[in-house]
């Protein structure tokens, strides 16, 4: 029991956490989206697995906004050193392309997190980049490179679509296969009716539109470089005819 009158003394509650930096409040966060999605992420939660109070973390971050827009960031960064590979102008631009698809299918929460705060691009514009580079050195340039930029998003977006659309209880008669059964049409050859019913590759598909669309856009081969004209030695004049001294001309006149 302790002494009557004496006093129990406590830690005092700080609002900086000694060796803690903005840097380490946006990576922690941001791993918390791609553990548990944007549900996950609260000032409150994030405070408590860094041993800090929320105070510190509005100190070092902002608003949950502000973090938010900050996390997208650190991860585009660390996206931004992704390597393109291949020999050819559309394997290098199909390989820049497929950066984006990968990278937005293994973070995938964080890329649903950026399309609701309306930071897709901010997320993606490293990456983006990177193919428009590859755009203009195999000779696709302004609004050519706009286009096939824009044609190779849409691509991958709506492949992400179909990759992540949600699993609903959907009643065994309403479900492809049972519809495309009952199908009797004279135009149809029973193989592809039958097929019609089939889950498809879904990274092999893409893989065909993608070469699809990139080959409407791109080049077989590089343009040339135009050569550059050879400069030509500077020529000497050709010499006239030789000019009489004064001292002829005065001999003769006398």
């Amino acid at each position: 029991m302790a002494p009557t009158g004496a006093r129990t003394t406590e830690p005092p509650v700080t609002t900086r956490h000694a060796g803690l930096d903005r840097a380490d409040v946006v990576q922690r966060a941001l791993e918390l989206v791609e553990e548990g999605g944007a549900p996950a992420l609260t000032m409150r939660k994030l405070a408590a697995e860094l041993g800090v109070t929320t105070t510190t973390i509005y100190w070092h971050v902002g608003n949950r906004d502000e973090l938010v827009i900050a996390l997208i960031q650190r991860l585009a960064e660390q996206q931004a050193e992704v390597e393109v590979v291949g020999t050819s102008p559309r394997e290098r631009v199909t390989s820049a392309a497929r950066n984006i698809w990968a990278n937005a299918r293994s973070h995938r929460n964080v890329t649903a997190l950026a399309s609701q705060v309306g930071a897709t691009t901010l997320l993606e514009l490293p990456l983006e980049v990177t193919l428009v580079a590859e755009l203009e050195a195999a000779g696709v340039r302004g609004p050519a490179a706009r286009d096939a930029l824009r044609a190779i998003l849409m691509c991958i977006a709506g492949f992400l679509v179909g990759a992540w659309r949600p699993r609903e209880p959907v009643p065994e008669a309403l479900r492809p296969a049972a519809l495309w059964a009952g199908v009797d049409d004279p135009r149809l050859a029973a193989p592809t009716v039958a097929a019609m019913a089939e889950q498809p590759d879904l990274d092999a598909l893409f893989a065909t539109t993608l070469r699809a669309v990139v080959d409407a856009f791109v080049p077989a081969r590089a343009p040339r470089s135009p050569a550059r004209p050879r400069s030509r030695p500077a020529t000497r004049p050709a010499p006239g005819p030789p000019t009489r001294s004064r001292s002829r001309s005065k001999e003769r006149n006398r």
